[in-house]
């Protein structure tokens, strides 16, 4: 987005980028598109300062795709395309284009164990034939396997080089089978944990970590009520008392983390210690299906041509509830530096009125237009925090890499937000980067509302807008109290890299 574009699109936009956020805060299915190529459907993307003990000067990423997925979902599981590329870009100078991109492309081979049935040799229908402890187990049917590079400057022409393992040397990994059950694999934690690496980055003297893998979908949220017209009383959603009253709708599911933890001096320098980051993922722009498919693994399509990116993913939930119908595929096919095209959409937002009307409360949108106070801590960054030096506004995450990690239990779940109400010292959460324990639902309907003019005051302490004040918030201090009824503080999550839990199994 240029620096040139008008202030009121740029404050709108950055409204309706955070009332997305409060309505569900991840990205399921969220683009006609997307909805036919579930294996390349970003969900949710964290970037956060390692709170590990010892780790604390290591970026952590996270992107997840195929979401919603079942935990019985076999016989073949959630393997992801190997006809796909999937990328998290980073932009280490403000200008809204990446100057580092990590490439991750995937291999599934196919084993082909038969049984002898008589006087005849026939193929397994399973991608298992026993239990499973180690990678590459004889009895995997299917291997699964993945390839990272890293390219510095634009994410086609850009210089790429092979990131390897730090132990072999090796340029492919291998990526754990999904968790199929207690009988296959009696102890998946263990046999997940053989699959983190430590890796050698080119351009980075301090080696970091990967992993790819099935993982417990960490997101909390009550999807259905919140896309049933927010079908809730607002008696509930306001009152503090109520949170976690109702069940995580997401508690069963899993996902397919893609999991990286790099050395801060690796992605910024001491000039900038603010990043900014996002994922995408692209196809092929051919593909041509196959009538009479040859005997193997995925043989029906076969693809080619250059590269189309077909989701994209920064903060949450911007595609799916702010971008019209009919443009919803342009926008995951879109670059951080080209959004003023959906200016449109964001100057009049559609969805603060969706929510008076929804939860019948008219009048109770804030005042101080134009939103300076979502400007100033959803699309540019909040000065002194994450905000680059010479940053063009665009939607992506943004982490300052100086802000030290707070231990888990110590962190708010409510990050800046909580932070700033609890008079705290917990700067290191959303919209600073996000962890998983972050509550991005509640933070942005608490920001969307005016919970941050409450906050800024009469005198505008904390530089939001001589305008963003307590009168020009019409819910008051009950801006304060918003909550979608469920605690993402709750999630189960691990305390070291990467992080997310082990995934849901298909039996116990």
């Amino acid at each position: 987005m240029q620096q040139a574009l008008p202030t009121l699109r740029l404050l709108s936009f950055s409204a309706a980028m955070l009332a997305a956020t409060a309505a569900l805060a991840s990205s399921h299915r969220e683009a006609p598109f997307i909805t036919t190529a579930p294996k390349v459907d970003a969900s949710d993307f964290y970037m956060f300062m390692s709170y590990e003990q010892g780790r604390g000067d290591y970026v952590t990423l996270i992107a997840n795709y195929l979401p919603l997925q079942d935990a019985y979902g076999g016989p073949n599981y959630f393997s992801l395309d190997p006809n796909a590329l999937y990328e998290i870009h980073l932009d280490t100078n403000g200008d809204a284009k990446e100057d580092i991109t990590f490439q991750f492309r995937f291999k599934n081979k196919l084993n082909s164990i038969a049984l002898t049935i008589g006087d005849k040799s026939v193929a397994i229908p399973l991608i298992q034939a026993g239990t499973i402890s180690e990678p590459r187990a004889a009895a995997l049917n299917v291997n699964e396997s993945f390839t990272l590079d890293i390219v510095r400057g634009d994410r086609r022409s850009g210089q790429r080089q092979s990131v390897t393992n730090a132990s072999s040397g090796a340029s492919s990994f291998d990526k754990p089978v999904d968790n199929i059950g207690k009988k296959t694999i009696a102890n998946y934690e263990a046999y997940a944990a053989k699959h983190i690496y430590s890796v050698n980055i080119p351009g980075c003297a301090m080696p970091g970590k990967v992993f790819v893998g099935q993982r417990k979908d960490p997101f909390a949220v009550n999807l259905g009520t919140i896309f049933d017209l927010v079908n809730a009383p607002v008696s509930v959603i306001t009152d503090p008392t109520l949170i976690g009253a109702v069940p995580n709708q997401l508690d069963d599911k899993n996902v397919t983390t893609l999991a990286l933890e790099v050395h801060k001096s690796c992605l910024a320098s001491a000039n900038e210690p603010v990043i900014g980051g996002w994922t995408t993922a692209s196809l092929r722009q051919a593909r041509v299906l196959d009538p009479a498919p040859k005997p193997g693994h995925q043989n029906t399509d076969k693809a080619g041509g250059a590269w189309v990116q077909v989701s994209r993913l920064g903060m949450p939930l911007v595609n799916e509830v702010v971008i019209g119908l009919p443009d919803k595929d342009r926008f995951n096919s879109s670059k951080p530096k080209d959004d003023a095209q959906f200016a449109n959409y964001v100057t009049n937002p559609t969805l603060p009125a969706l929510i008076e009307t929804v939860l019948a409360i008219p009048g109770t949108a804030p005042k101080n237009l134009p939103r300076t106070d979502l400007v100033t801590a959803f699309l540019t960054g909040i000065k002194g925090v994450n905000q680059p030096a010479h940053v063009v506004a665009s939607e992506m995450l943004r982490l300052n890499t100086n802000i030290a990690p707070v231990p888990f239990a110590q962190q708010n779940r409510l990050g800046i937000v909580g932070n700033i109400l609890a008079g705290g010292k917990d700067n290191a959460g959303f919209p600073n980067g996000r962890r998983p324990k972050d509550d991005v639902v509640d933070v942005a309907l608490v920001a969307v509302m005016g919970g941050l003019c409450m906050a800024n005051g009469d005198n505008d302490a904390l530089g939001f807008g001589a305008s963003c004040k307590p009168a020009n918030v019409p819910l008051g201090a009950t801006s304060l109290k918003l909550h979608d009824a469920v605690d993402q503080a709750t999630v189960p999550l691990l305390g070291s890299f990467p992080y997310l839990y082990t995934p849901v199994g298909g039996t116990n």
